[in-house]
């Protein structure tokens, strides 16, 4: 716990029997940690079978493969029906380093903010960790472009290091996000649209064989994507593009801190 508000990982999972363990004891080594949520996304390895012997862990398996967006819906849906009161999303490939969980629940429990991310790219750390160029330059590509169009400042949006408060997750509409990996920006959207502040934490990272990764085909449908959420979000503040991912009541309705 963290001043008394209840920490919960959640980790979208899927076909992580290689690295699961391995993460799973970097975040259980992080003292304020209560409970960590894995969903498996119909894996076809024994991500279910290694997460359901691990101690403080909740395992919940999808008969069939919903998608990274809807890995994490059903990962927040079950934090919260949990009682997590500070919800931290940390990919079971043991790329992100878990020992920034404290910082970031920290920066939520004292209320400074409802969404802290962590940034491969302050600091300089992700070409140092092996991020591909190729990868590296659309990221900082599709940033500019974003934090033009949703009047945003961020470092990156492509990060998998998310923290969020509950009041933030009771509010956000995210069964109108996407099955698939744009779901990540989609959210970041509604953030700004609430007008929330999202923090971000420097984030040391590692590519290695294990580690997750989309192809070259699904990361320009992603970046077509990301291009069209930040346009999405840019008429919908105009009145123009009106859609029930960015309902009215919650533009500008931010949960106090």
């Amino acid at each position: 716990m963290y001043r008394d508000k209840t920490v919960m990982v959640v980790m979208p999972a899927y076909n992580a029997s290689e690295t699961l363990v391995r993460t799973y004891d970097e975040v259980m080594a992080q003292d304020c940690v209560d409970r960590v949520i894995v969903v498996d996304d119909a894996s076809s390895d024994r991500t279910t079978e290694i997460a359901a012997r691990l101690p403080h862990v909740t395992v919940h398996r999808h008969e069939r493969n919903l998608g990274y967006g809807g890995n994490q819906k059903s990962c927040y849906r079950l934090a919260l029906e949990a009682g997590a009161d500070i919800v931290i999303m940390v990919h079971p490939d043991y790329q992100y380093t878990p020992q920034l969980i404290p910082a970031m629940a920290s920066m939520i429990g004292n209320g400074l903010y409802h969404c802290v991310i962590g940034s491969r790219i302050l600091g300089g750390y992700a070409l140092k960790g092996g991020m591909p160029l190729w990868r590296y330059v659309s990221n900082r590509f599709l940033t500019l472009v974003e934090n033009v169009l949703m009047g945003a400042k961020l470092s990156e949006y492509h990060t998998g290091y998310r923290a969020f408060s509950r009041p933030l997750l009771e509010r956000l509409p995210l069964d109108e996000n996407s099955d698939d990996f744009v779901f990540d920006n989609q959210m970041l959207a509604q953030i700004l649209w609430a007008g929330c502040l999202i923090a971000e934490v420097s984030c040391p990272t590692r590519y290695f064989a294990e580690a997750s990764s989309i192809n070259f085909a699904r990361s320009v449908r992603y970046g077509f994507g990301c291009l069209g959420t930040a346009g999405h979000l840019f008429l919908a503040r105009r009145g123009l593009f009106p859609h029930a991912r960015y309902p009215v009541a919650l533009k500008n309705a931010a949960p106090d801190v």
